[in-house]
């Protein structure tokens, strides 16, 4: 499979970490990340205070506007120790967004093999032509090793619930149906659940292994609303839907445009679910979640919502709305938006601490790691090309590190790109954290540079925004980059793109070790458990491949 890259796909390498391109933290921010440290506050500089930016925000809980909040169950994340289940639970694995990997890849050979594909399907867009097919941006499936007791009550077929090494496949599509597949084989596990609208994004389970799923839908159908579906796994049915025909919400393009593509998280301690949307309103609810080993219900309250507008959002550009998916510490709540914001809110009083213009339409998650040298946090984070295009549809994407204390730029480094109108150039894909022996490098994903159809992957170096090297791809991806890392602790990248190529890439070095292809488009993004990935494609299929 090797051959079929020949000339497709190059390796440039700088042997140095010396071409930073952007500031380094002042005085004043050092100072600043200190307070955090010491106190747990953020606080903005002066070039991060919201209302450079023209922020006016609103709240309301229960539906009823209110001035001010402060939460009487305070939220405060647990680092990045997000669950104990065995898998990927959430889009990228956790509030850090720090992963989609679970466990080790006991590699030999170093190559992918197709181990079994299942058939998804399409659903007719009731606005526009054609249809919504396979899986989409950003399409992540969920694999979880149930712990016993809960397997045993929930609806599986009686030969998987009797199955004491399962591992479960759980994949909302653009069909508009949840599957339930065995890791295994890719049989079925239980019944499909039929939402009856197009699931882009990513879905999310309770942490602690209350058997509850959370899941937004990607558009309207007609009239009917997106909305955002809890559904509990015991029974197999929704249990309550949020976000429909919000009059909260201040994004009136096309009439009243609703979307839900970030993926939720959970804080177990205040049961408290966050979901930030497209129709430019934050979301945290108290569940009130039962669980009795048998049934489990939830009876939601403490609705608290959270809207926003800025100098330049607009019907006509840099729209209102949040794609992205969230990254919480402790309780600082970051988030991108349409109108190229990067957020900082504090989730005990719903207040916008800071802002840093990130000059275009995120639709990236940010990843957040904390420094092991020094405790400080930071966020690395890249834009599409949308606004900021030229007349020819060309640009430079920014890629970001930023100082989640204060919102302060560390270091920004630039790409040009191509962009089209709907299929976005620049960083669709959400960055990948480098361990092990790869953990001085961050992985980010270009569109649409070196030309329309192609791509590249870049290693940069976190400490310097340096690059470490590159790889020209021939087709471009919208897919996450993913590593993966054998028993020696060497980390490797798997990385899709929008000809059905799945590579594997050495991490430190960007050496192709293999190729395989998938038959169509993959702009979702893997996940992977132990030696294998799974993966949907436009094709209508989703795929396992082992990591052999």
């Amino acid at each position: 499979m090797l051959g079929l890259l020949t000339g497709c796909m190059d390796v440039v390498s700088e042997p140095n970490e010396g071409d930073a391109v952007a500031p380094v933290l002042n005085t004043t921010a050092l100072t600043t990340e200190q307070k955090l440290l010491e106190t747990g506050i953020s606080v903005p500089v002066s070039q991060t205070l919201p209302s450079r930016f023209g922020f006016e925000t609103k709240l309301m809980v229960n539906n009823v506007a209110v001035d001010s909040f402060i939460r009487q169950e305070e939220i405060h994340f647990d680092g990045n120790h997000y669950t104990d289940l065995e898998g990927v639970i959430t889009f990228r694995g956790d509030n850090y967004r720090s992963g989609a990997a679970y466990g080790v890849a006991d590699m030999e050979s170093y190559t992918l093999k197709k181990a079994w594909n299942v058939n998804t399907g399409e659903l007719k867009k009731t606005t526009g032509k054609g249809e919504w097919t396979g899986s989409g941006w950003t399409g992540q499936p969920l694999i979880i090793r149930w712990p016993e007791e809960t397997r045993k009550v929930m609806n599986l077929y009686d030969s998987k619930k009797n199955k004491s090494d399962l591992v479960e496949v759980i994949y909302a599509t653009m069909d508009g149906n949840i599957y339930f597949l065995d890791l295994e084989d890719g049989s079925a596990t239980r019944d499909k659940i039929k939402l009856g609208f197009p699931i882009k994004g990513t879905g999310s389970l309770y942490p602690d292994g209350t058997p509850l799923y959370v899941v937004g839908a990607g558009d309207d159908m007609g009239s009917d609303s997106a909305r955002t579906f809890i559904v509990d796994l015991i029974q197999g049915k929704v249990i309550y839907e949020y976000g429909n025909d919000d009059e909260f919400s201040l994004r009136t393009d096309n009439g009243s445009f609703c979307a839900f593509d970030s993926s939720a998280l959970f804080d177990v301690a205040t049961d408290t679910l966050i979901q930030p949307g497209e129709n430019g309103v934050l979301y945290t609810t108290k569940l009130n979640t039962k669980y009795d080993g048998a049934s489990v219900s939830i009876d939601p309250s403490d609705v608290v919502k959270w809207n926003y507008t800025t100098s330049r959002t607009g019907d006509d550009e840099y729209w209102l709305g949040m794609e992205s998916s969230a990254v919480v510490y402790d309780h600082y709540l970051y988030v991108c938006n349409n109108g190229g914001d990067l957020m900082c809110l504090d989730l005990n009083t719903m207040e916008l601490v800071w802002s840093q213009d990130i000059l275009d339409d995120s639709n990236a998650s940010p990843v957040l790691e904390v420094s092991q040298s020094d405790g400080t946090a930071y966020i690395y984070i890249s834009t599409s090309l949308h606004w900021t295009k030229d007349k020819k549809d060309t640009g430079d994407i920014p890629i970001f590190k930023i100082n989640a204390a204060t919102g302060e730029i560390v270091w920004k480094r630039t790409y040009e790109c191509k962009t089209v109108d709907g299929v976005s150039g620049g960083v669709q894909a959400t960055a990948c954290l480098g361990q092990n022996n790869i953990d001085d490098l961050v992985y980010f994903n270009i569109a649409r540079t070196g030309g329309k159809k192609h791509g590249k992957l870049v290693a940069i170096y976190k400490a310097t925004g340096g690059e470490a090297w590159s790889v020209d791809l021939k087709y471009y991806s919208w897919s996450s980059p993913v590593a993966v890392y054998d028993k020696k602790g060497d980390g490797y990248i798997i990385l899709c793109d929008s000809d059905g190529n799945m590579h594997l890439l050495d991490g430190r070095t960007g050496e192709l070790k293999d190729t395989i292809n998938l038959g169509k488009n993959v702009e979702a993004s893997p996940a992977v458990f132990e030696n294998t990935i799974v993966v949907g494609t436009r094709g209508k299929k989703i795929y396992a491949i082992t990591l052999e």
